[in-house]
């Protein structure tokens, strides 16, 4: 499988960066991306793909469950040099249907050290979800915990000071978004009740 990216590359290098050659010569001078991107680590989400952007349109982060951890030093420095450096104008953060580390809220295995570790915090959004609604089937509650999860870590993406002086000032969106694997449609959400 490795070989295989490594032919996928030379493919690209052939048709698309040949073709495109302008583009990433002014991508190799300086990136100027207009979103900060926070997903879910899952496969297949892929990004550019489903946005159809081309590259350097998008700075990503992504992590399982999209979540964003007052404790996380890498999406705090991704933060803070996606606003004071790059001065991207919207954060998007987009979670999906299907998504295993939301699944997982509700699993505990005893091989996982971590997992249950980086979950918490999402378990509030599920919490939220079984208090307003319960008695919910499997997979509509799912989808609504993967929703109130997306509004969960906005809420904790807010908290963050530089965050909240730059929406303050008018320099800063955030949006929060669902991916329907099963009709590729992203949909935007409204912000929801704790």
């Amino acid at each position: 499988m490795i070989n295989d990216l490594l032919r996928g590359n030379a493919r690209f290098v052939e048709t698309v960066f040949e073709n495109e050659r302008e583009h990433f010569a002014e991508l190799a001078k300086a990136q100027k991306p207009t979103v900060l991107w926070i997903g879910c680590s899952d496969s297949r989400v892929p990004v550019n793909t489903i946005t159809q952007t081309p590259a350097g349109e998008i700075f990503v982060h992504r992590n399982v469950a999209n979540i964003v951890a007052p404790n996380d030093w890498n999406l705090s420095a991704v933060l803070e040099f996606s606003i004071n450096h790059l001065n991207i104008p919207d954060i998007v953060i987009c979670g999906h249907y299907g998504c295993g580390g939301i699944l997982a809220l509700d699993q505990s295995s005893e091989h996982d050290q971590y997992v249950p570790i980086w979950l918490h915090n999402a378990r509030e959004a599920a919490h939220r979800v079984d208090r307003r609604e319960p008695g919910l089937d499997a997979t509509t509650r799912h989808n609504r915990i993967v929703e109130e999860n997306v509004r969960l870590q906005l809420e904790h993406l807010a908290s963050y000071p530089f965050v909240g002086r730059a929406m303050e000032q008018g320099k800063l969106r955030l949006s929060g978004w669902v991916y329907d694997m099963s009709s590729g449609r992203i949909q935007a959400l409204e912000a929801g009740k704790a």
